[in-house]
C-alpha cells in the first residue's frame, strides 16, 4: 500500500510542463519522475541511489500512480482515455533516437486529459500544445494555425542569443513563422558550444539541424563537418557576426529609439568598415551608458522591425536556407 503526499495543482502543472518541453525523453522524465518519488512518495521511501538503479517500468508505474492520485484528490475529471499518452509517444519516438527502456518511460497512463482542465489560456506553448492534442483531427495544420511551435520539424542552433532573439522575427517578415512551421530555434552560446551542442542533438535527433556560425568559425566548421547527416545544414556568415548583417538603416533606426538625442556623428559611425559590434560599443560608451549588451540591444531592434527592407540580403537567405531544408520524414502519427 503506498502512502503518497499529493501533488498540488501548482506542482502538476510543473511536471506536465517539465515532460513536454523540448529536451531528450530519456533525460527529462527520470528528472520528473524521481523528484516526484522523492518529494510525493511517503512510503515506501527510496533513497537516491536506489532510484537511480529502479527499473523504468517500476520508476514509471510508481510516478504514474501518484499523479494520478493527485489529480483525483482534486477531484479532476479522471476518464480512460489515452489518446494524448499515445500522441506524446508518436511524437517522442519520431523526433528523438530512442531504445526500448527509454520507450517505457513513454508509455505510461498518467492522465493527461485531466491535467489540461488546470492550464489556463496564458499557459507556455508547450502546454498549449498538449491542450491541443487532445481535440485535434490535423497536428499539423492546428499548429500552423494556433502557431504551436510542437511538434518539431527542424532545430536552428546559433552562436549567441542576438541570433536567437531577431531570427524569428526576421522569418515572420519573411512570411516564415518559425512557430507556425516547427522550428525551435536556440543559442549555444559560443562557437565550441554550438560544436558540443550539435554532436549531442544530431546523436539524439531524427529531425534536421541548421547551423548558423559567424565568419571566424571555420575550424568549428571542420569538427562539425564529419557528423553532418545529409539533412542538416551549416551557413557560415559572410563577414562578421549577426549584427554586421543587420541592414544598416535598421541599426540606425534602432539608435534613434533607443538612444534620446543621437547625434548625426554618432550615426554617421554606424558606415564605417568596421566591427557593428565595436561600433555600438563605441556609441554607448561615448553616451556614458552601461556597456554595451547584445541581448539588450537585440530587443531593441526587434522592437524596430516593421517591414521586408528591414531585412537584409544575407538574413533572407538564412531564411530560405531553414525554409525549403529537407525534412526527413512525417514527425508525428495521427491518431
Amino acid at each position: 500500500m503506498l502512502k503518497i503526499k499529493p501533488l498540488t495543482k501548482d506542482q502538476i502543472i510543473i511536471s506536465i510542463d517539465r515532460l513536454t518541453r523540448f529536451k531528450y525523453p530519456e533525460t527529462k522524465y527520470l528528472r520528473v519522475f524521481k523528484d516526484i518519488l522523492t518529494n510525493n512518495l511517503i512510503s515506501p521511501k527510496f533513497k537516491k541511489s536506489e532510484l537511480d538503479t529502479m527499473d523504468y517500468t517500476t520508476l514509471r508505474d510508481y510516478a504514474e500512480e501518484i499523479i494520478n492520485h493527485s489529480i483525483n484528490k482534486l477531484n479532476l475529471n479522471y476518464d480512460n482515455d489515452y489518446l494524448i499518452n499515445q500522441r506524446l509517444f508518436d511524437y517522442e519516438t519520431s523526433t528523438f533516437n530512442l531504445d526500448e527502456n527509454s520507450q517505457l518511460l513513454l508509455k505510461n497512463k498518467i492522465n493527461y486529459k485531466a491535467c489540461i482542465d488546470l492550464l489556463d489560456e496564458n499557459c507556455p506553448i508547450n502546454l498549449k500544445w498538449l491542450k491541443n492534442l487532445s481535440v485535434s483531427k490535423d497536428l499539423i495544420k492546428d499548429r500552423s494555425e494556433l502557431k504551436l511551435r510542437f511538434p518539431l520539424e527542424k532545430i536552428v542552433i546559433s552562436e549567441g542569443i542576438t541570433e536567437e532573439t531577431l531570427l524569428p522575427e526576421f522569418a515572420k517578415l519573411c512570411n516564415y513563422d518559425f512557430d507556425r512551421n516547427g522550428v525551435y530555434m536556440l543559442s549555444a552560446g559560443g562557437k565550441n558550444q554550438v560544436v558540443k551542442l550539435f554532436y549531442q542533438l544530431s546523436e539524439a535527433l531524427k529531425i534536421p539541424i541548421f547551423i548558423l556560425m559567424d565568419n571566424d568559425a571555420e575550424e568549428n566548421y571542420k569538427e562539425i563537418k564529419p557528423k553532418l547527416r545529409s539533412f542538416d545544414k551549416v551557413h557560415i556568415l559572410k563577414c562578421g557576426e549577426f549584427e554586421d548583417v543587420l541592414p544598416v538603416e535598421l541599426i540606425k533606426k534602432t539608435l534613434a529609439y533607443g538612444l534620446k538625442n543621437i547625434s548625426m556623428i554618432e550615426l554617421e559611425a554606424v558606415n564605417q568598415d568596421s566591427s557593428m559590434v565595436k561600433i555600438l560599443e563605441e556609441i554607448f560608451k561615448h553616451r556614458g551608458m552601461h556597456e554595451f549588451k547584445k541581448s539588450e540591444f537585440a530587443q531593441m531592434v526587434q522592437k524596430n522591425l516593421s517591414s521586408t527592407e528591414d531585412v537584409s540580403p544575407e538574413i533572407y537567405d538564412i531564411i530560405s536556407e531553414i525554409k525549403f531544408m529537407q525534412i526527413k520524414s512525417k514527425v508525428i502519427v495521427d491518431n
